[in-house]
C-alpha cells in the first residue's frame, strides 16, 4: 500500500476553507493509503505563539481531525515535535538546499514582510520548506494532499528528494500533490479574489469550524456576491458567487451544475440563505463530534499511539539519510 502524508499547523482554528480544501479529502483517502496525519507545530513557531494556546489549539486540531471522520484504528494521527527525527531530517535536508530555492517561495516573500516590519525576520521563516519536505520524506509518502497554496513547496520537496536520491543514495519516494477535484481554494467571503485565511483581520471574511452555527450563517447571508443577479459558476467575472457556489458543493456533494440549474432563475438572497442554511447544519453536526472527542479524553491515548508508530517509522529514514552522508561512527 502506498503511503500519504499530510501536516497542519495549529497556529488557529481552522477554517470551512480547510475543511473542504483537506479534512475533507483526507477521510476519503484514509481507506487507499497508508496514512500518517501530522500536527506541525514546529511549523507555527516560525511566527510567534502563545504557549499555552499553542498547546490547547494542538489538542483542538486533534479532535478536528478526528471529527472530520478519521479513523485512528486506520490513520496515524501524531504531534509533531514529539518525533524528533523531523527536526534531525530537516537539518540534513538543509545541506542540499539553496538559499534561492528558500527566497523565490510566495509564502517567505509574503510572510516576510509582515515579520520585517515588526522585528526582523527569523530564520526559521526561510528554512520552513526544508522541515515540510523533511516531514513528508520521512514516511516516504507517495502522495501528499494539499490545496492549491502549498504546490511551490511540494515541487521544492520533490527537488531535495531528487537531488538527495543522486548525490547520496537513493533512499526517498519522490511524492506526487494531489489536489481536491472542489474546495483546494476557498476564498474570502469579503473579498473574493483573496483566499481565505483563518489569520485575516476581518472575522467576517472567513468561517472557523467552531464558529457559532447562526454567526456563520449570518456571515454567509452577508458575503460579497457580484454585479447582475444569475447564479452561475464564472470565476473571473462572479468570484464571489462562483466561491459561495464551491462551499455549497463541498458541503452538500452537489455539482456545481446542479446547483446552477436547481437556482436558475433565482436571487442571490435565496441562494445564500439556502447557504446558510447549509453551513449552520453542517457546524452543528461537526462541532458536537469535536466535543465527545474533547470530552471523552481519547486524545491523549490516540495521539500517544500515534507518536510510537511515527517514530518507529521515521528513525529509520534518519538512520538511512546519516549513512548516506557519513554520519556518525560505522560499527565493527
Amino acid at each position: 500500500m502506498k503511503t500519504l502524508f499530510s501536516g497542519v499547523q495549529p497556529s488557529g482554528i481552522p477554517t470551512i476553507g480547510n475543511y473542504l480544501g483537506a479534512y475533507k479529502q483526507f477521510t476519503e483517502l484514509q481507506h487507499e493509503y497508508d496514512s500518517y496525519f501530522c500536527i506541525v507545530d514546529q511549523h507555527a513557531i516560525t511566527v510567534p505563539q502563545d504557549r499555552l494556546k499553542l498547546r490547547e489549539n494542538t489538542k483542538t486540531l486533534a479532535a478536528i481531525y478526528l471529527a472530520s471522520g478519521l479513523d485512528p484504528e486506520k490513520i496515524t494521527l501524531f504531534v509533531q515535535s514529539e518525533v524528533s527525527a523531523h527536526a534531525k531530517a530537516a537539518w540534513m535536508l538543509q545541506s542540499v538546499t539553496y538559499i534561492g530555492e528558500l527566497e523565490r517561495m510566495t509564502q517567505y516573500k509574503d510572510k516576510a514582510r509582515k515579520q520585517s516590519a515588526k522585528e526582523g525576520i527569523n530564520a526559521g521563516l526561510l528554512t520552513y520548506p526544508t522541515l515540510m519536505a523533511a516531514d513528508i520524506l520521512l514516511y516516504g509518502a507517495s502522495i501528499v494532499p494539499v490545496g492549491d497554496d502549498q504546490n511551490q513547496h511540494l515541487e521544492l520537496t520533490r527537488t531535495l528528494a531528487e537531488r538527495f536520491n543522486n548525490r547520496y543514495n537513493d533512499i526517498f519516494t519522490v511524492p506526487e500533490v494531489k489536489l481536491p477535484e472542489v474546495g483546494g481554494r476557498i476564498m474570502s467571503l469579503n473579498e473574493p479574489t483573496k483566499k481565505m485565511s483563518k489569520s485575516d483581520d476581518n472575522a467576517k471574511s472567513y468561517i472557523s469550524l467552531l464558529d457559532n452555527p447562526k454567526t456563520a450563517a449570518k456571515k454567509i447571508r452577508s458575503a460579497v456576491t457580484d454585479s447582475g443577479s444569475e447564479i452561475r459558476f464564472d470565476k473571473e467575472n462572479k468570484p464571489g458567487i462562483s466561491n459561495l457556489l464551491v462551499i455549497y458543493s463541498g458541503l452538500t456533494g452537489q455539482s456545481i451544475k446542479d446547483l446552477e440549474a436547481e437556482y436558475e432563475g433565482k436571487s442571490y438572497g435565496e441562494f445564500k440563505t439556502a447557504l446558510g442554511e447549509v453551513v449552520e447544519s453542517f457546524l452543528t453536526d461537526f462541532q458536537e463530534r469535536v466535543n465527545e472527542y474533547v470530552e471523552s479524553g481519547r486524545i491523549d491515548d490516540i495521539l500517544d499511539e500515534g507518536r510510537e508508530r511515527a517514530s518507529r517509522k521515521a528513525d529509520k529514514m534518519v538512520e538511512k539519510m546519516e549513512r548516506a552522508m557519513g554520519l556518525g561512527r560505522k560499527r565493527r
